[in-house]
């Protein structure tokens, strides 16, 4: 008789040593740029079927998603297959929250200190008025940082937002970027948050091999090598430079073979080529709008329908996120050498692009704490 998957809740996951479980986080990969447990295995659902057999069998296992549907499912199949596994009911979502309300209560100021902070804000400008609503990851965050970005520091703004991550993504970013949370609640499907601008953002313990850990600014870039010419990939790959951008990291996004089509102006330019890299460019898509899904492209159609559905749910088209990318300073890297083997010439790019190389990427990797292939 199979198995039974145990339900744990958010709470009693709290308490956990994580190191003595293998936790499994089937969030997509962008999901987990501003919010993820350290040391997690991330297996994203739309790859479990294919990768569920890579989970280590040498200690109790705990998936969790983002509110807890997906999760349930596959924690059966590994159950099934003779698992020690336990879902985590309300996933990711409901843990988090537990972590936010846990740190509200403790930084609840005294009577005295309240009083006097509402003494003393009767008589500050009221905070500006960042209207968010309606916007859908990475806009929300986008528009909180362009606003910000050159106030003085102890500006006060008060932001509202429709989308449910805005509550994690708002208190992660003021925590990484060294603004405060005044205030953030969640009533009624808006998301309401009272931000002062600081000054430096957090620092880092990092080990010294003499003089035991300090504290530093640590890197913090980003770097993404975009080898997929996928339209839903490289829609991620761009959520995910905009949502890092906002918070003020420095992105590098390297493409290279196919993900070189998506910087193809959509216009033909006549450039001189041999009859094999006329045939390359004959056959590769030329420009954003040209571009297929990784699944159920159904020749075209997926593709359109997916830039239906995205338009309908207010969500940027992949080319807005690109003139966003460039605008916040995302810097736009083609591989000089796959684009000497495809036959692809630089006038043929986009604006906003520079040629690199191998040592390119990795200097920028170097700086990053953190680096995907898409």
């Amino acid at each position: 008789m199979p198995e039974e998957y145990k339900t744990i809740t958010a709470a009693e996951f709290a308490a956990l040593d994580f190191s003595k479980y293998t936790l499994v986080d089937l969030r997509e990969p962008d999901e987990l740029l501003v919010s993820s447990i350290e040391g997690a295995l991330n297996i994203p659902f739309s790859q479990y079927a294919q990768r569920l057999d890579t989970v280590p069998r040498d200690k109790p296992v705990i998936v969790y998603c983002h509110e807890g549907s997906f999760s349930m499912p596959v924690a059966e199949l590994l159950a099934d297959d003779g698992y020690d596994v336990s879902h985590l009911e309300g996933g990711y979502t409901a843990y988090r929250r537990l972590l936010e309300d846990e740190q509200a209560a403790a930084d609840e100021p005294a009577d005295e200190e309240l009083a006097a902070g509402e003494s003393a804000s009767e008589e500050a400008a009221p905070p500006a008025f960042i209207d968010a609503r309606g916007l859908s990851c990475p806009g929300p965050l986008i528009k909180v940082a362009d606003y910000m970005r050159d106030k003085p520091e102890g500006t006060k703004i008060h932001v509202e937002a429709t989308e449910d991550a805005f509550y994690s993504d708002i208190r992660v970013w003021c925590e990484r970027t060294g603004n405060k949370l005044d205030a953030l609640s969640f009533t009624e499907g808006v998301v309401r948050a009272d931000i002062t601008r600081g000054g430096t953002p957090r620092k880092e313990a990092v080990p010294d091999g003499v003089k035991g850990r300090h504290e530093v600014e640590a890197p913090n870039d980003k770097t993404f090598v975009v080898f997929s010419g996928d339209l839903d990939k490289t829609i991620a790959a761009f959520i995910m430079a905009n949502g890092a951008a906002a918070m003020g990291r420095k992105v590098t996004m390297f493409f290279t073979f196919w993900g070189l089509n998506i910087l193809r102006r959509p216009e033909k330019v006549r450039a001189a080529k041999s009859f094999i890299e006329k045939m390359f460019s004959l056959m590769m898509p030329r420009g954003t709008k040209k571009l297929g899904l990784s699944r159920m492209n159904m020749g075209g159609a997926g593709a359109k329908m997916i830039r239906w559905i995205m338009k309908e749910k207010g969500i940027s088209s992949l080319e807005e996120l690109i003139d966003s990318a460039r605008d916040h300073g995302v810097r736009l890297v083609a591989c000089q050498m796959s684009m000497d083997i495809m036959g692809i010439r630089k006038e043929e790019l986009i604006d906003g692009v520079e040629l690199g190389g191998v040592s390119t990427f990795l200097g920028s990797g170097e700086q990053s704490d953190m680096s995907l292939f898409i």
